[in-house]
Protein backbone atom coordinates (compact mmCIF):
# COMPACT_ATOMS: atom_id res chain seq x y z
CA UNK A 1 0.00 0.00 0.00
CA UNK A 2 1.48 3.65 -1.05
CA UNK A 3 2.49 6.14 1.48
CA UNK A 4 -0.38 8.07 0.03
CA UNK A 5 -2.89 5.70 0.81
CA UNK A 6 -2.03 4.97 4.09
CA UNK A 7 -2.61 9.23 5.27
CA UNK A 8 -5.54 8.74 3.43
CA UNK A 9 -6.89 5.76 5.36
CA UNK A 10 -5.55 6.44 8.68
CA UNK A 11 -8.14 7.76 10.79
CA UNK A 12 -6.37 10.77 12.68
CA UNK A 13 -9.47 12.09 13.90
CA UNK A 14 -10.14 8.79 16.04
CA UNK A 15 -6.52 9.66 17.02
CA UNK A 16 -7.75 12.64 17.92
CA UNK A 17 -10.68 12.08 20.41
CA UNK A 18 -8.66 8.76 21.86
CA UNK A 19 -5.81 10.73 23.05
CA UNK A 20 -5.38 14.09 22.11
CA UNK A 21 -8.53 15.86 22.97
CA UNK A 22 -8.35 14.02 26.35
CA UNK A 23 -4.35 14.62 26.87
CA UNK A 24 -5.47 18.22 26.70
CA UNK A 25 -7.41 18.53 29.19
CA UNK A 26 -5.69 16.37 31.42
CA UNK A 27 -2.28 18.54 30.80
CA UNK A 28 -4.25 21.89 31.24
CA UNK A 29 -5.35 20.58 34.30
CA UNK A 30 -1.58 19.47 35.80
CA UNK A 31 -0.02 22.64 34.26
CA UNK A 32 -2.07 24.97 36.60
CA UNK A 33 -0.63 22.47 39.36
CA UNK A 34 2.80 21.94 38.83
CA UNK A 35 4.86 25.10 38.66
CA UNK A 36 3.06 25.40 42.17
CA UNK A 37 4.12 22.67 44.16
CA UNK A 38 6.95 23.75 45.94
CA UNK A 39 5.09 27.43 46.81
CA UNK A 40 2.19 25.45 48.54
CA UNK A 41 4.80 22.95 50.27
CA UNK A 42 6.31 26.66 51.57
CA UNK A 43 2.70 27.82 52.65
CA UNK A 44 2.70 24.51 54.73
CA UNK A 45 5.94 24.68 56.70
CA UNK A 46 7.99 23.39 53.91
CA UNK A 47 11.55 24.76 53.87
CA UNK A 48 13.36 24.93 49.88
CA UNK A 49 15.00 21.61 50.41
CA UNK A 50 11.93 20.11 51.36
CA UNK A 51 9.80 21.55 49.18
CA UNK A 52 11.82 20.16 45.84
CA UNK A 53 11.14 16.53 47.91
CA UNK A 54 7.72 17.35 47.71
CA UNK A 55 7.59 17.98 44.30
CA UNK A 56 9.87 14.83 43.49
CA UNK A 57 6.98 13.20 45.05
CA UNK A 58 5.09 13.61 41.04
CA UNK A 59 7.73 11.50 39.33
CA UNK A 60 8.23 8.71 42.12
CA UNK A 61 4.71 8.38 42.31
CA UNK A 62 5.60 7.84 37.86
CA UNK A 63 7.88 5.97 38.73
CA UNK A 64 5.78 3.13 40.63
CA UNK A 65 3.08 3.50 38.61
CA UNK A 66 5.25 2.41 35.00
CA UNK A 67 5.24 -1.29 35.37
CA UNK A 68 2.02 -1.87 36.94
CA UNK A 69 0.54 0.20 34.57
CA UNK A 70 1.82 -1.57 31.92
CA UNK A 71 -0.09 -4.71 32.95
CA UNK A 72 -3.01 -2.81 33.57
CA UNK A 73 -3.17 -1.63 29.75
CA UNK A 74 -2.64 -5.25 28.56
CA UNK A 75 -5.30 -6.51 30.30
CA UNK A 76 -8.06 -3.86 30.50
CA UNK A 77 -7.35 -2.18 27.18
CA UNK A 78 -6.35 1.63 26.92
CA UNK A 79 -9.81 3.71 27.14
CA UNK A 80 -10.49 2.39 30.33
CA UNK A 81 -7.02 2.21 31.88
CA UNK A 82 -7.32 6.05 30.92
CA UNK A 83 -10.48 6.82 32.37
CA UNK A 84 -9.48 4.80 35.69
CA UNK A 85 -5.91 6.64 35.48
CA UNK A 86 -8.81 9.84 35.88
CA UNK A 87 -10.59 8.69 39.19
CA UNK A 88 -7.43 8.21 40.52
CA UNK A 89 -6.03 11.74 39.85
CA UNK A 90 -9.16 13.27 41.10
CA UNK A 91 -8.84 11.06 44.57
CA UNK A 92 -4.87 12.75 44.55
CA UNK A 93 -7.12 16.26 43.72
CA UNK A 94 -9.46 15.65 46.59
CA UNK A 95 -6.55 15.03 49.13
CA UNK A 96 -3.91 18.20 47.92
CA UNK A 97 -7.36 20.48 48.62
CA UNK A 98 -7.27 19.30 51.86
CA UNK A 99 -4.02 19.15 53.08
CA UNK A 100 -2.62 20.87 56.25
CA UNK A 101 0.55 19.76 56.32
CA UNK A 102 3.61 19.34 53.96
CA UNK A 103 3.83 15.37 54.72
CA UNK A 104 0.18 15.43 53.54
CA UNK A 105 1.01 17.38 50.62
CA UNK A 106 3.90 15.01 49.42
CA UNK A 107 1.59 11.81 49.74
CA UNK A 108 -1.38 13.88 47.45
CA UNK A 109 1.25 14.71 44.99
CA UNK A 110 2.67 10.67 44.57
CA UNK A 111 -0.91 9.61 44.11
CA UNK A 112 -0.98 12.00 41.42
CA UNK A 113 2.33 10.62 40.02
CA UNK A 114 0.20 7.01 39.87
CA UNK A 115 -2.45 8.22 37.78
CA UNK A 116 -0.53 10.41 35.45
CA UNK A 117 1.63 7.29 34.92
CA UNK A 118 -0.61 4.81 33.99
CA UNK A 119 -2.70 7.48 32.30
CA UNK A 120 0.30 8.07 29.78
CA UNK A 121 1.09 4.65 29.61
CA UNK A 122 -2.13 3.99 28.20
CA UNK A 123 -1.99 6.95 25.59
CA UNK A 124 1.58 5.93 24.63
CA UNK A 125 0.39 2.16 24.40
CA UNK A 126 -2.97 3.35 22.43
CA UNK A 127 -0.26 5.33 19.89
CA UNK A 128 2.37 2.69 19.47
CA UNK A 129 -0.23 -0.24 18.27
CA UNK A 130 -2.50 2.37 15.80
CA UNK A 131 0.16 4.89 14.38
CA UNK A 132 2.20 3.17 11.22
CA UNK A 133 6.18 3.76 11.69
CA UNK A 134 6.06 6.74 8.83
CA UNK A 135 3.53 9.34 10.65
CA UNK A 136 5.00 8.17 14.24
CA UNK A 137 7.29 10.97 15.49
CA UNK A 138 4.91 13.36 13.93
CA UNK A 139 2.08 11.87 15.71
CA UNK A 140 3.98 11.14 18.86
CA UNK A 141 5.57 14.86 18.48
CA UNK A 142 1.87 15.90 18.37
CA UNK A 143 1.06 14.80 21.43
CA UNK A 144 4.12 16.00 23.30
CA UNK A 145 3.08 19.29 21.62
CA UNK A 146 -0.68 18.94 23.20
CA UNK A 147 1.27 18.08 26.43
CA UNK A 148 3.12 21.29 26.01
CA UNK A 149 0.15 23.07 25.42
CA UNK A 150 -1.04 22.10 28.57
CA UNK A 151 2.01 23.39 30.31
CA UNK A 152 1.55 26.79 28.43
CA UNK A 153 -1.77 27.06 29.14
CA UNK A 154 -2.39 25.64 32.40
CA UNK A 155 0.37 28.23 33.92
CA UNK A 156 -1.09 31.19 32.94
CA UNK A 157 -4.82 30.38 34.11
CA UNK A 158 -3.38 29.53 37.49
CA UNK A 159 -1.70 32.93 37.11
CA UNK A 160 -4.51 34.76 36.35
CA UNK A 161 -6.50 32.60 39.20
CA UNK A 162 -4.04 33.66 41.89
CA UNK A 163 -3.86 37.82 40.36
CA UNK A 164 -7.64 37.84 41.07
CA UNK A 165 -7.16 37.28 44.89
CA UNK A 166 -7.81 33.37 45.04
CA UNK A 167 -5.58 31.17 47.33
CA UNK A 168 -3.37 28.96 46.26
CA UNK A 169 -5.60 26.32 46.80
CA UNK A 170 -7.58 27.19 43.40
CA UNK A 171 -5.34 25.54 41.48
CA UNK A 172 -6.76 22.29 42.42
CA UNK A 173 -10.02 23.57 41.56
CA UNK A 174 -8.69 23.90 37.83
CA UNK A 175 -6.74 20.63 37.99
CA UNK A 176 -9.82 19.14 38.80
CA UNK A 177 -12.01 20.72 36.34
CA UNK A 178 -9.16 19.40 33.34
CA UNK A 179 -9.18 16.34 34.89
CA UNK A 180 -13.02 16.11 34.81
CA UNK A 181 -12.97 16.95 31.17
CA UNK A 182 -10.68 14.13 29.97
CA UNK A 183 -12.75 11.39 31.26
CA UNK A 184 -16.07 12.76 30.19
CA UNK A 185 -14.17 13.12 26.31
CA UNK A 186 -13.34 9.41 26.88
CA UNK A 187 -16.59 8.33 28.25
CA UNK A 188 -18.60 9.90 25.07
CA UNK A 189 -16.62 9.10 22.51
CA UNK A 190 -16.78 5.86 21.20
CA UNK A 191 -14.04 3.44 21.78
CA UNK A 192 -11.55 4.02 18.32
CA UNK A 193 -9.78 0.45 18.91
CA UNK A 194 -13.66 -0.89 16.64
CA UNK A 195 -12.89 1.51 13.97
CA UNK A 196 -9.16 0.94 13.95
CA UNK A 197 -9.45 -3.00 13.82
CA UNK A 198 -11.45 -2.01 10.54
CA UNK A 199 -8.87 -0.52 8.97
CA UNK A 200 -6.35 -2.36 6.69
CA UNK A 201 -3.18 -0.48 7.89
CA UNK A 202 -3.45 -1.80 11.31
CA UNK A 203 -5.26 -4.62 11.42
CA UNK A 204 -2.30 -7.22 11.47
CA UNK A 205 -1.03 -5.18 14.56
CA UNK A 206 -4.01 -5.77 15.71
CA UNK A 207 -4.17 -9.43 15.42
CA UNK A 208 -0.79 -9.98 16.57
CA UNK A 209 -1.38 -7.81 20.33
CA UNK A 210 -2.88 -11.32 21.00
CA UNK A 211 0.11 -12.54 21.83
CA UNK A 212 1.31 -11.51 25.52
CA UNK A 213 4.99 -11.36 26.93
CA UNK A 214 5.69 -10.41 30.83
CA UNK A 215 7.42 -7.53 31.79
CA UNK A 216 10.17 -9.41 33.38
CA UNK A 217 10.99 -11.22 30.35
CA UNK A 218 10.67 -8.09 28.12
CA UNK A 219 13.10 -6.32 30.59
CA UNK A 220 15.63 -9.43 30.26
CA UNK A 221 15.25 -8.99 26.78
CA UNK A 222 15.93 -5.56 26.46
CA UNK A 223 18.84 -5.33 29.21
CA UNK A 224 21.42 -3.62 27.27
CA UNK A 225 18.77 -1.25 25.27
CA UNK A 226 17.45 -0.34 28.61
CA UNK A 227 21.16 0.23 30.29
CA UNK A 228 22.35 2.29 26.95
CA UNK A 229 19.79 4.38 24.89
CA UNK A 230 17.46 4.26 28.17
CA UNK A 231 19.59 5.76 30.24
CA UNK A 232 20.79 8.50 28.01
CA UNK A 233 16.89 9.10 27.35
CA UNK A 234 16.92 9.22 31.28
CA UNK A 235 18.49 12.20 31.18
CA UNK A 236 16.65 14.16 28.72
CA UNK A 237 13.64 12.75 31.61
CA UNK A 238 16.07 13.66 34.51
CA UNK A 239 16.48 17.25 32.58
CA UNK A 240 13.31 18.25 31.79
CA UNK A 241 11.70 17.30 35.38
CA UNK A 242 14.20 19.08 37.09
CA UNK A 243 13.06 22.03 34.97
CA UNK A 244 9.32 21.61 36.61
CA UNK A 245 11.15 21.14 39.63
CA UNK A 246 14.16 24.18 39.72
CA UNK A 247 12.56 26.94 37.82
CA UNK A 248 9.78 27.38 40.49
CA UNK A 249 12.20 26.68 43.32
CA UNK A 250 14.87 29.63 41.46
CA UNK A 251 11.82 32.32 41.61
CA UNK A 252 11.62 31.64 45.08
CA UNK A 253 15.03 32.04 45.69
CA UNK A 254 15.65 35.66 43.68
CA UNK A 255 12.48 36.82 45.23
CA UNK A 256 9.45 36.74 42.67
CA UNK A 257 5.80 35.88 43.78
CA UNK A 258 3.02 33.56 42.34
CA UNK A 259 1.69 35.54 39.76
CA UNK A 260 5.08 36.79 38.16
CA UNK A 261 6.70 33.09 38.35
CA UNK A 262 3.25 31.60 36.59
CA UNK A 263 3.23 34.49 34.18
CA UNK A 264 7.40 33.08 33.29
CA UNK A 265 6.43 29.92 33.36
CA UNK A 266 3.35 29.92 30.98
CA UNK A 267 5.58 32.09 28.44
CA UNK A 268 8.33 29.91 28.68
CA UNK A 269 5.79 26.91 27.94
CA UNK A 270 4.16 28.83 24.92
CA UNK A 271 7.96 28.72 23.26
CA UNK A 272 8.17 25.21 24.23
CA UNK A 273 4.67 24.27 22.75
CA UNK A 274 5.41 26.04 19.38
CA UNK A 275 8.18 23.83 18.59
CA UNK A 276 6.23 20.35 18.33
CA UNK A 277 5.89 20.25 14.84
CA UNK A 278 9.57 20.85 13.99
CA UNK A 279 10.55 18.22 16.68
CA UNK A 280 8.29 15.90 14.59
CA UNK A 281 9.35 16.83 10.97
CA UNK A 282 13.11 16.56 11.96
CA UNK A 283 12.83 13.20 13.39
CA UNK A 284 10.93 11.67 10.45
CA UNK A 285 13.05 13.37 7.93
CA UNK A 286 16.44 13.19 9.86
CA UNK A 287 16.12 10.87 12.32
CA UNK A 288 15.63 10.92 15.89
CA UNK A 289 19.39 11.98 17.08
CA UNK A 290 18.61 15.31 15.40
CA UNK A 291 15.94 16.06 17.63
CA UNK A 292 17.34 14.52 21.19
CA UNK A 293 21.07 15.96 20.81
CA UNK A 294 20.41 19.22 19.91
CA UNK A 295 17.94 19.04 22.96
CA UNK A 296 19.92 18.50 25.67
CA UNK A 297 22.79 20.58 24.40
CA UNK A 298 20.18 23.64 24.65
CA UNK A 299 19.06 22.61 27.92
CA UNK A 300 22.90 21.87 29.46
CA UNK A 301 23.12 25.47 27.95
CA UNK A 302 20.20 26.58 30.18
CA UNK A 303 20.90 24.94 33.34
CA UNK A 304 24.81 26.98 33.01
CA UNK A 305 22.96 30.51 32.53
CA UNK A 306 21.21 29.81 35.63
CA UNK A 307 24.12 28.61 37.54
CA UNK A 308 26.42 31.86 36.65
CA UNK A 309 23.82 34.65 37.06
CA UNK A 310 22.14 33.65 40.34
CA UNK A 311 23.93 36.48 42.33
CA UNK A 312 23.56 38.96 39.62
CA UNK A 313 22.07 42.27 39.90
CA UNK A 314 19.74 40.98 36.29
CA UNK A 315 18.86 37.74 38.14
CA UNK A 316 15.71 38.29 37.58
CA UNK A 317 16.53 39.04 33.65
CA UNK A 318 18.88 35.99 33.26
CA UNK A 319 16.12 33.66 34.86
CA UNK A 320 13.33 34.74 32.06
CA UNK A 321 16.39 34.07 29.39
CA UNK A 322 17.26 31.23 30.79
CA UNK A 323 13.51 29.89 31.22
CA UNK A 324 13.40 30.58 26.69
CA UNK A 325 16.16 28.73 26.35
CA UNK A 326 14.93 25.53 28.51
CA UNK A 327 11.98 25.72 26.16
CA UNK A 328 13.20 25.47 22.95
CA UNK A 329 15.25 22.81 23.79
CA UNK A 330 12.77 21.15 25.30
CA UNK A 331 10.52 22.19 22.63
CA UNK A 332 12.68 20.37 20.14
CA UNK A 333 12.87 16.97 22.07
CA UNK A 334 8.97 17.52 21.72
CA UNK A 335 8.10 13.23 22.03
CA UNK A 336 11.23 12.09 21.44
CA UNK A 337 11.06 9.66 24.47
CA UNK A 338 7.48 8.44 23.27
CA UNK A 339 8.90 7.86 20.12
CA UNK A 340 12.12 5.97 20.76
CA UNK A 341 9.99 3.88 22.80
CA UNK A 342 7.44 3.76 20.50
CA UNK A 343 10.38 2.42 18.02
CA UNK A 344 12.20 -0.09 20.26
CA UNK A 345 8.74 -1.94 21.45
CA UNK A 346 6.86 -5.07 20.26
CA UNK A 347 3.66 -3.70 18.68
CA UNK A 348 2.27 -7.38 19.05
CA UNK A 349 2.12 -6.26 22.85
CA UNK A 350 3.66 -2.68 23.40
CA UNK A 351 2.30 -2.17 26.65
CA UNK A 352 5.07 -4.31 28.85
CA UNK A 353 7.92 -2.77 27.17
CA UNK A 354 7.00 0.91 27.29
CA UNK A 355 6.28 0.60 30.67
CA UNK A 356 9.81 -1.26 31.53
CA UNK A 357 10.92 2.06 29.02
CA UNK A 358 8.66 4.33 31.04
CA UNK A 359 10.08 3.21 34.32
CA UNK A 360 13.88 3.53 33.02
CA UNK A 361 13.30 7.37 31.72
CA UNK A 362 10.59 8.40 34.90
CA UNK A 363 13.53 6.71 36.93
CA UNK A 364 15.91 10.06 35.76
CA UNK A 365 12.50 12.34 36.36
CA UNK A 366 12.14 10.86 39.44
CA UNK A 367 15.80 11.54 40.45
CA UNK A 368 16.06 15.08 39.66
CA UNK A 369 14.23 16.34 42.27
CA UNK A 370 15.73 14.82 44.88
CA UNK A 371 19.53 15.88 43.18
CA UNK A 372 18.19 19.33 43.19
CA UNK A 373 17.01 18.60 46.84
CA UNK A 374 20.72 17.27 47.88
CA UNK A 375 22.50 19.47 46.16
CA UNK A 376 20.61 22.79 47.60
CA UNK A 377 21.42 21.68 51.13
CA UNK A 378 25.02 20.50 50.55
CA UNK A 379 26.06 23.26 48.49
CA UNK A 380 23.45 25.55 46.74
CA UNK A 381 20.52 26.29 44.17
CA UNK A 382 23.54 27.74 41.65
CA UNK A 383 25.29 24.14 41.97
CA UNK A 384 22.51 22.23 41.10
CA UNK A 385 21.88 24.13 38.10
CA UNK A 386 25.27 23.25 37.15
CA UNK A 387 24.79 19.84 38.18
CA UNK A 388 22.20 19.47 35.81
CA UNK A 389 24.09 20.82 32.96
CA UNK A 390 27.00 18.51 33.28
CA UNK A 391 24.20 15.65 33.62
CA UNK A 392 22.81 16.71 30.01
CA UNK A 393 26.18 16.40 28.61
CA UNK A 394 26.59 13.09 29.51
CA UNK A 395 22.98 12.10 28.33
CA UNK A 396 23.55 13.64 24.82
CA UNK A 397 27.20 11.53 24.75
CA UNK A 398 25.61 8.33 25.38
CA UNK A 399 22.87 9.14 22.77
CA UNK A 400 25.26 9.71 20.30
CA UNK A 401 27.39 6.36 20.93
CA UNK A 402 24.06 3.75 21.60
CA UNK A 403 21.28 5.10 19.84
CA UNK A 404 20.53 3.26 16.78
CA UNK A 405 20.67 5.84 13.36
CA UNK A 406 17.11 4.60 12.44
CA UNK A 407 13.70 3.13 13.91
CA UNK A 408 13.41 -0.33 13.37
CA UNK A 409 9.85 -0.90 11.65
CA UNK A 410 7.01 -3.26 13.26
CA UNK A 411 9.40 -4.05 16.61
CA UNK A 412 12.24 -6.43 14.64
CA UNK A 413 15.55 -6.22 15.81
CA UNK A 414 16.93 -7.39 18.91
CA UNK A 415 15.30 -7.54 22.17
Amino acid sequence: MSGVDQSERFPWRRVAGAAFVPTAAFAIGEGAVIPYIPLIAGDLGASLAVAAVVAAMLTVGQLVGDVPGGSVVARFGERPTMIGAGLLVLVAIALAFFSTEWWMLGAAIFVLGLGHAVFALARHAFMTTYVPLRFRARALSTLGGIFRMGMFVGPLIGSAVLGLGFGLSAVWVICAIGTVVAIVVLIVLPDPSSAFERTPVTTGVIELRQERTGIRQVVRRNARVLATVGVGAAMLALARQARNVLLPLWAVSIGLDGVTTGLVIGIAGGVDFALFFISGWVMDRFGRLWSVVPSLALMAASFVLLAVSHDLDAAVMWFVVAAIVMALGNGLGSGILMTLGADLADPRNPAPFLGAWRLTTDAGGATAPLLISLLISVASIAWAAGGLAALCVLGAGMLLRWLPRKPRDAGRGPH
